[in-house]
């Protein structure tokens, strides 16, 4: 039959019995909700059905095992398969139980008693049945346990028959091990995926009794977590929707790495991390390439500085850190004499072995000329400057070509860069060392100065204290500089100290033969969002799965893996409505949050003009 046919009618006979209403044609052609998320088609066997371009199979349990131990249903929760399960629990009326209970326990007595006027030798079985019965009817009477008609029903899913066929053998084989038994829902296929979507409706009703301490066995938040009793909230665990709570200061050490494509939430969830830790009594020190933690400093009451060749705030690496307690003051001389060897290696493109010797005699001769030796009281007196250094290297032979090259930092363009006495005190719980500003020739070395600089003040006093590096592939550019960065990796613990690394090179990172041992040594490791470049040599660093590689490539922004110790998880970075508008890097968030200062501003000074 035509539309035509269908709206008017075959004859005018038909036309006047059966009219069809404008209402029924129009209502026939909404589209409603279910009509979207419908498959296109469905196909239902005795074994298994067709939901569209997918198959699923339904499976239920039949038997369960004497005993149920803790978080024996973990393997399948954390199972990398896409399956559905569905739990029903109907509790059972406990008197009616006690009066089955009594007839049960006089049939098995009944038994037992036979065996023994038989002269038969005693039944394992029925006597451990007896104890059962007896010790779970005391429980009930007792009101210490529940007795309960338990469901557990799974789905799985698959794109053909042969991966469906698979991924049943692999469920069955894991739990018949636990002697817990499964068969297929054979022509209630139907009824099996109705009691498994969430509409909380039991069709297929193939129930095993169970009390209430095997039944707590099942519960179905079993899947990995990292869930510790203090910390901060990193995120959701996107398996479980569990939290992701955890103290780094917890660990064997303290530090973490962050490895992430641009504009993946590398910067969004360090920031996030900082404000969560700022609470729980923890100083925190950035170096900042890009100039992202300023408003994030401004709202926490920190303090921000730019280091610059034209800015007001100056750090002298010649910098002598007061010896603790513990530690020698030759020590510490030789150990900062060694540092700046690094430092002027960076800073004039790599020295001889001549020149590198002439550098330490230098500058120990540098501090001699200062009268600051093994002996002397650091903190009383003042530290030479490199202008000084320069005056002892221009008197020492074989020094003129050094000469030559370190006259831009004392008398050129970058003079105003080193050349003067620390002027910056970082006694804050927020502090922020930016050097956007900075050429990129000069910025490992600002850098480098910058966290010795940070070192010296944490060897100070004892404090718990997070130090955070972005874009930390510009430390590994350079031998020295990420030496010393490894270094701070390593000693930072004893000063309780936590390193957190961030870079969204990994390629660079990793070149420099102290990329490795830096991520060996983070006991917290964070893989956001990856790009198709890098994915496969972060897989071989991290030992991925093919489907935790692909999970990376294909995550949203603040989506992917949190490793702490042996555990890994799914993670979703998560902020509040006000965390998120003091820690954006959206330059349309950014923006908007400039518009809303200006015009606060303009509004006060037009009430103040009133």
């Amino acid at each position: 039959m035509s539309f035509i046919d269908t709206l008017f009618g075959k004859n005018k006979k038909e036309q006047e019995v059966t009219p069809i209403l404008p209402q029924e044609i129009y209502e026939s052609a909404v589209l409603e909700l279910k009509d979207v998320i419908a498959p296109s088609a469905l196909k239902i066997t005795p074994r298994e059905f067709n939901l569209g371009d997918k198959m699923a199979r339904t499976f239920f349990v039949i038997s369960y095992p004497r005993f149920l131990s803790d978080s024996w249903f973990s393997p399948i929760i954390n199972l990398d398969r896409v399956f559905d399960v569905s739990i029903f629990i109907h509790p059972v009326d406990t008197a009616r139980v006690l009066r089955q209970f009594q007839t049960k326990v006089a049939e098995v007595q009944s038994q037992i008693s036979m065996r023994e006027e038989k002269g038969l030798v005693r039944d394992p079985m029925l006597d451990t049945a007896y104890s059962d019965l007896e010790d779970l009817r005391n429980k009930l009477q007792q009101a210490q346990e529940r007795l309960f008609d338990v469901g557990l029903y799974i789905t799985i899913y698959a794109d053909d028959l042969t991966e469906l066929d698979r991924t049943e053998s692999e469920i069955k084989s894991i739990l018949e091990a636990k002697l817990v038994y499964l068969k297929p829902a054979l022509f209630q296929q139907e009824e099996g995926y109705k009691s498994v979507i969430p509409i909380g409706t039991d069709l297929l009703n193939v129930h095993s009794k169970l009390n209430s301490s095997p039944l707590s066995s099942l519960f179905p938040f079993v899947s990995f977590d990292l869930t510790s009793d203090k910390g901060i909230l990193y995120g959701i665990n996107r398996h479980n929707s569990s939290l992701v709570l955890f103290d780094r200061f917890s660990l064997e050490n303290y530090n973490s790495v962050i490895f992430a494509k641009a504009g993946s939430g590398k910067s969004f969830s360090t920031k996030l991390e900082i404000l969560r830790t700022l609470m729980f009594d923890t100083d925190v020190i950035v170096i900042d390439p890009e100039r992202e933690y300023e408003y994030l400093a401004e709202a926490t009451g920190g303090r921000y500085f730019n280091i610059s060749l034209t800015s007001k705030h100056h750090i002298n690496p010649f910098d002598l850190p007061v010896p603790r307690e513990d530690e020698s003051p030759a020590d510490v001389l030789r150990s900062n004499i060694i540092t700046l060897v690094g430092l002027f290696r960076i800073m004039l493109g790599g020295l001889s072995p001549e020149e590198d010797s002439i550098m330490d005699r230098a500058i120990a001769e540098t501090y001699a000329l200062k009268d600051i030796t093994p002996e002397s009281d650091f903190a009383s007196i003042a530290p030479p400057l490199m202008s000084d250094f320069e005056l002892v290297l221009a008197g020492m032979e074989g020094g003129e070509s050094l000469l030559q090259r370190l006259s831009k930092y004392t008398k050129g363009t970058w003079s105003g860069f080193i050349n003067n006495p620390t002027n910056v005190d970082i006694n804050k719980k927020f502090v922020v060392f930016s050097v956007r500003d900075m050429e990129d020739e000069l910025k490992p070395a600002a850098m480098y100065i910058v966290m010795h600089f940070i070192w010296n003040s944490v060897r100070k006093n004892l404090k718990k204290r997070l130090l955070v590096i972005d874009e930390a592939w510009w430390m590994m550019k350079s031998e020295d500089t990420a030496s010393f960065l490894f270094g701070l990796a390593k000693r930072g613990r004893k000063y309780y100290l936590g390193l957190a690394t961030i870079t969204q090179d990994v390629g660079d990172f990793l070149k420099s033969p102290y990329g490795l041992p830096i991520i060996t040594n983070s006991s917290i490791q964070i893989l956001l969002k990856q790009s198709p470049t890098s994915i496969d040599l972060v897989q071989q660093t991290f030992n991925l799965t093919d489907e935790e590689k692909f999970l990376l490539l294909e995550s949203d922004v603040g989506e992917g893996i949190f490793f702490a110790g042996l555990k890994h998880v799914a993670i979703k970075i998560l902020a509040s409505y006000t965390e998120e508008q003091i820690i954006t890097s959206d330059p349309s968030q950014v923006l908007m949050i400039k518009k809303a200062k200006q015009d606060l501003k303009d509004a006060r000074g037009a009430e103040s003009d009133t």
